[in-house]
C-alpha cells in the first residue's frame, strides 16, 4: 500500500469509477483522457456475493473494458486493507484486485466523500434549490444523504484545492424539541440505548418515524415500506404517513443546519440520494426550510445558505471522474487509502 500519487499524480487508464451504497453499486469506465465517461453500468448489491463479482459481470464482461486504476466510493469508514461496508455484506480488499478483476491501482474513498467531489463537477441542471441566497464560490460547503444510511461529508477550499472531509456524521444524536416530538420519540426503535440521525433520516429511519407517529396516538400502523409512507404521504391518502414525511422533513431541516454549522457551508448544503429526489415536495412545504434556518443566535445568518437538492442520481460519480481526470485539482488524502501493485 502507498499514500502518493504515482510520478505526476495521474491514474493509469482506462479508469473504474464506482460508488458502491448499502442497496446498489454503480460502475463507470473512463477509457481515455479525450473521452466521456462510459455509460454507467447499475448492479443490486445482493446479486452478487462480491464487489469483485460485480466488476466482473457489469464492467469486464459488459463493457468489454480492461480498466487499470480504479477509483471506488464505499458506503463505510476506510481503515485497513479490508474494506466493510455499512449497510451490505461486501468487503473490499484491494490487494487482492489485481488478480481478480485486474486492476493495478485501487483508491478507495468514503461515498459521501465522492459525493462532496460531485459538489463541484455538477452543473445547475443537475441541482433543485430549497430557498436561501446565493452560494459564495469558495466557501465552505456540505453535503447530506438520507438513503439506506445517513451520509454526511464537508467540502472545503484550501491552498487553491477542493478538500472533500469525509465523516460518519449520520450517527450524530437527534432529540425531540417540540411538545409532539417528546411524544413521538419514546416509540422510535433506538440502537443501544440512543437515536441516530439514521434512525430516522433513512429508508428504515422513515418507516421507523412513521410507526412512532401511528403508536404515539395509539394506531395500529399498516404501512411497512419506505416508498409506501412516500406515495402516501405525497398522495395525502394518509394522515399518519402525512405527519412521518413532515417529522422526517424537519428533522432533515434540523441536521442540515447543524452540519452547515459544522462547515460554516455558505458555499451551500447539497442533499444526495434518492429519498431527497423523491421528496422535493416535501421539502418545499416550508417545515424543512424552517428547521434549517431556526439556529439561534444565528438564524438570519442560516437563512442566507442555500440548499439544493442534487437531482443526478449518478452525481457521486461526475465527483470521482472529475477527481480522476485531474486528481491535482482536489487534496484528496490517499494516505491508507490507496493500493498499487
Amino acid at each position: 500500500m502507498t499514500g502518493t500519487l504515482g510520478h505526476d499524480g495521474s491514474f493509469e487508464f482506462p479508469i473504474l469509477v464506482g460508488d458502491i451504497g448499502g442497496t446498489n453499486a454503480r460502475f463507470a469506465v473512463i477509457e481515455h483522457a479525450g473521452v466521456a465517461t462510459s455509460e454507467p453500468q447499475i448492479v443490486h448489491t445482493a446479486d452478487f456475493a462480491t464487489i469483485d463479482d460485480a466488476i466482473g459481470a457489469a464492467v469486464l464482461t459488459k463493457l468489454g473494458v480492461q480498466p487499470r486504476s480504479a477509483l471506488l466510493a464505499v458506503a463505510g469508514p476506510v481503515n485497513g486493507d479490508e474494506i466493510a461496508l455499512t449497510n451490505c455484506p461486501w468487503v473490499v480488499r484491494p490487494m487482492g484486485m489485481a488478480a481478480t478483476v485486474g486492476l493495478r491501482d485501487v483508491v478507495v474513498l468514503n461515498d459521501f466523500e465522492a459525493q462532496a467531489l460531485a459538489v463541484v463537477a455538477l452543473g445547475d441542471h443537475h441541482v433543485e434549490k430549497i430557498g436561501g441566497g446565493e452560494a459564495l464560490p469558495h466557501a465552505g460547503r456540505a453535503v447530506l444523504g438520507p438513503g439506506t444510511g445517513l451520509g454526511v461529508a464537508g467540502l472545503l477550499r484550501s491552498g487553491g484545492k477542493w478538500v472533500p472531509v469525509p465523516g460518519e456524521g449520520g450517527h450524530m444524536d437527534i432529540g425531540p424539541r417540540t411538545p409532539r416530538d417528546y411524544r413521538v420519540w419514546p416509540h422510535i426503535e433506538p440502537i443501544e440505548g440512543r437515536v441516530s440521525g439514521e434512525q430516522i433520516l433513512s429508508g428504515r429511519g422513515l418507516v421507523n418515524t412513521y410507526r412512532a407517529v401511528a403508536l404515539a396516538d395509539g394506531k395500529a400502523p399498516v404501512l411497512a415500506t419506505p416508498a409506501d409512507v412516500t406515495k402516501a404521504a405525497l398522495d395525502k391518502t394518509d394522515p399518519i404517513a402525512e405527519e412521518a414525511l413532515a417529522l422526517f422533513a424537519t428533522c432533515l431541516g434540523r441536521t442540515a443546519g447543524d452540519v452547515a454549522l459544522m462547515f460554516k457551508a455558505q458555499g451551500g448544503v447539497y442533499l444526495a440520494g434518492g429519498i431527497a429526489q423523491r421528496i422535493i415536495p416535501a421539502l418545499k412545504a416550508g417545515n424543512f426550510r424552517a428547521a434549517f434556518n431556526d439556529k439561534a443566535p444565528h438564524s438570519e445568518w442560516m437563512a442566507d445558505i442555500p440548499v439544493y437538492v442534487i437531482t443526478d442520481p449518478l452525481g457521486a460519480l461526475a465527483g470521482l471522474a472529475a477527481y480522476a481526470r485531474a486528481p491535482h485539482d482536489f487534496g484528496v488524502e490517499t494516505e491508507g487509502r490507496r493500493w498499487r501493485s
